[in-house]
């Protein structure tokens, strides 16, 4: 059996669980993927910190992560060190050493996406990513080789656990922001330091890889409006039940006017009866839900569907509907836009502006 040889850098809390996921399923990884698999080289600073799970001493540790690169015997190099930077310099030193990159880093991806994908194409390697963006569903792979037939017009979905967990918690339970954040850290399902999370971030890093893979271009981060959850209150969430309407903070992608039209913000989804209710609405733990992507084949799009309105859907070959329409109402071409909401601060999904 061949044996391919990986090098892990970054052995914190993510590394030491690929670590323990290669030892303890490594029959099963092994008949599916056909080959021997050898963790060769871990690279961390940090030698001596026990990890949960895992002997260090058995482990082949350095703390020298350019061995790890150098090392001729190294085909498939993981990244999981974090940040921008050195991690941005390891997988630019691996795949110009002709080695495959499998990496979690989705601000690295966000902020320097287009250059590591032109050197992984360049150099005929692979840079694998499906942990960067919602890695339980999966996501990514959908995305590239599932829907490589059809016309992505639109991606939407919850992509930040963090703040799901915060807002179905205000809106279940009637509490303030600053109290369920403190209830979300103490439980471990919000960093030391949410902002990442709570001020849209995470979310405008995962909708600016998928906007690069379903609309095939780049998207600066700078470009894409975000806007958080700090500032919903007690009251907005309130008004938005008494109008029928749960928020959540909503990654939105549309093909608009020969552009892309991307955003992150509080958005009023439909808190219909159980059997209509949109699933982004029913969607209350601390997990991201399934971005949902609405797709059109050319060719279906103008025949079926001459004419849309504005800020509507388009006609989804995908599984539900968008959410500004309940699962049910699907049809051949789009439905009318519902009404206009009268919240003074939150957008319904799908409009393209705050409701006036």
């Amino acid at each position: 059996m061949t044996e391919v040889r990986i090098g892990l850098l970054g052995l914190g809390t993510v590394g030491a669980g690929v670590a323990k996921i290669l030892e303890s399923r490594r029959a099963m990884l092994e008949e599916r993927a056909g080959c021997r698999l050898t963790l060769a080289a871990v690279a961390d600073v940090d030698l001596t910190r026990p990890r949960e799970g895992l002997d260090i001493k058995k482990l082949p540790m350095t703390p020298d992560a350019a061995r790890v690169l150098a090392d001729p015997s190294v085909q498939i190099i993981i990244e999981l060190v974090g940040g921008l930077e050195p991690a941005r310099s390891f997988i630019l030193k691996a795949l110009g050493a002709g080695k495959h990159v499998v990496t979690a880093n989705k601000a690295l991806l966000a902020h320097h996406g287009a250059e590591l994908y032109d050197e992984a194409r360049r150099r005929g390697v692979t840079l694998a990513f499906e942990a960067a963006v919602a890695g339980g569903i999966p996501l990514i792979q959908a995305v590239k080789e599932g829907l490589v037939a059809n016309r992505i017009l639109s991606v939407f979905g919850i992509v930040n656990g963090t703040s799901n967990y915060i807002l179905s918690k205000m809106t279940d339970e009637g509490l303030d922001f600053a109290m369920v954040l403190k209830e979300a850290q103490a439980a471990g399902y919000a960093e030391a330091d949410p902002t990442l999370d709570i001020e849209g971030m995470d979310s405008a890093h995962k909708l600016q890889i998928l906007v690069t893979l379903a609309f095939r271009t780049f998207i600066d981060l700078k470009d894409i409006h975000t806007e958080g959850i700090t500032r919903v209150a007690p009251q907005d969430i309130a008004y938005a039940r008494e109008l029928g309407y749960r928020i959540k903070l909503l990654a939105i992608a549309k093909a608009a006017d020969g552009g892309v039209e991307v955003r992150v913000h509080p958005t009023m989804i439909p808190a219909t009866p159980r059997s209509r209710r949109s699933p982004a609405s029913s969607t209350r733990s601390s997990s991201p839900a399934m971005p949902w992507a609405t797709s059109c084949s050319t060719a279906v799009a103008r025949a079926s569907c001459p004419r849309r309105p504005p800020s509507g859907p388009t006609r989804s070959t995908s599984r539900v509907a968008s959410p500004t329409v309940s699962p049910r109402s699907r049809s051949s071409c789009p439905p009318r836009a519902p009404p206009r909401c009268r919240s003074p601060r939150w957008p319904r999904s799908g409009a393209a502006t705050t409701c006036a």
